[in-house]
């Protein structure tokens, strides 16, 4: 059975997506926490994974939260996605920003990374795959997503915080808008952020750590071929610096999970990260 759970923090409620399981040792049931769908009232239809999207109870709670809050994120999530898109096809960077400062006028910043930008460009990137738009449009708007990420991260002006992220991909991974998107939330919430981009080689990573001594490494994979790349960087870093390690990206949320030597980060929120890395950060040698 998987059903929705308030937890009251302070005057506000957090959901989570939470199922029922058998524990035959002590043969009782237990809960298990599926995902953290963050704040009550700016939780949507689209937060449910897609497995329990359409089940009437959890759509039936969902709603009796605040539903008139839900029916607007939802309609403003479904048009600034739409908006976007176009936008990014196009290549009006002025307009994708206006797009961000608008929607970031009612919701958060993390919610247009997770629930705006990412989904979109994973769209862009099926219509390539299937003939939809041709390889120069897919060009075009990952360039200008790049460079929306760049304009965000250059109007954030957060508080420094005492830790420090090194955000990183494997040999191979070409892929960075990821990063950059992480680079930029992390940032407006504080951390000290190093993204060393792509192309990078692990020997070259390694002297950086060594040097810079971050608390956290975040490794991002978007593409499966480059797993194997991962999980030989992951090896590495653990063998010389004994540093806490995340991995994350588009290859992680696939059914199959492949198995690193570090904490997984799949169906994850951005809101959530901060609470996860200092989590991981308290683990350091």
């Amino acid at each position: 059975m998987v059903y929705i759970r308030a937890k009251n923090v302070k005057s506000d409620q957090y959901l989570y997506l939470v199922k029922s399981v058998w524990d035959s040792k002590k043969s009782t049931s237990k809960q298990e926490i599926v995902k953290y769908l963050g704040k009550a009232s700016e939780v949507a239809k689209d937060d449910i994974p897609i497995e329990y999207r359409d089940n009437p109870k959890i759509l039936s709670v969902l709603a009796s939260y605040n539903p008139k809050d839900v029916k607007k994120r939802e309609e403003s999530t479904k048009k600034s996605k739409e908006h976007l898109y176009k936008k990014l096809t196009e290549g009006n960077i002025e307009d994708c920003v206006k797009i961000y400062q608008e929607y970031t006028k009612i919701f958060n910043p993390a919610d247009f990374f997770d629930k705006i930008l990412k989904q979109v460009m994973y769209d862009i990137g099926e219509d390539w795959a299937n003939n939809k738009i041709s390889i120069g449009t897919e060009h075009v708007a990952s360039n200008v997503a790049q460079t929306l990420v760049k304009i965000i991260m250059d109007s954030v002006s957060g508080l420094a915080n005492k830790k420090k992220i090194l955000i990183c991909v494997p040999v191979g991974e070409e892929h960075h808008l990821g990063c950059d998107v992480l680079e930029t939330y992390l940032s407006i919430k504080g951390f000290k952020v190093y993204n060393m981009g792509t192309s990078i080689p692990t020997e070259s990573i390694i002297n950086f750590i060594e040097n810079n001594r971050p608390d956290i490494v975040f490794i991002s994979i978007t593409l499966p071929d480059n797993i194997l790349a991962g999980q030989r960087l992951v090896r590495k870093i653990s063998d010389e610096c004994k540093i806490p390690i995340l991995v994350g990206g588009y290859a992680m949320q696939s059914e199959k999970i492949p198995k690193f030597d570090a904490k997984i980060i799949s169906e994850v929120n951005l809101e959530e990260l901060p609470k996860i890395i200092r989590s991981a950060g308290s683990l350091k040698n």
